[in-house]
């Protein structure tokens, strides 16, 4: 599963809203999520991701989030060991 349907999963068992209403690349924000529920959010993408965002991402998407998260994969997977 890639990270962008994995967070829409998140979004529509936390707040509900439908992966259909949500354009991936249109604000998080202009779809009933407010700016201390984004960062929420962010605590608990980190969680259920096992990755350490900066503090304060600049994201405002779903696709900006899914790209943090790809990048913060691909560079776990790249320092373990195989």
């Amino acid at each position: 599963m890639s990270s962008l349907a994995e967070l829409q999963e998140l979004i529509e068992q936390k707040y509900g809203i439908a992966p259909t209403q949500l354009d991936p690349h249109g604000s998080m924000r202009g779809s009933g999520i407010d700016s201390l529920a984004l960062v929420e959010f962010i605590f608990e993408v980190e969680d259920r991701f096992g990755i350490t965002l900066q503090s304060n991402p600049d994201v405002d998407t779903l696709a900006e989030l899914a790209g943090l998260i790809d990048e913060q994969r691909s560079a776990k997977a790249a320092a373990s060991p195989a």
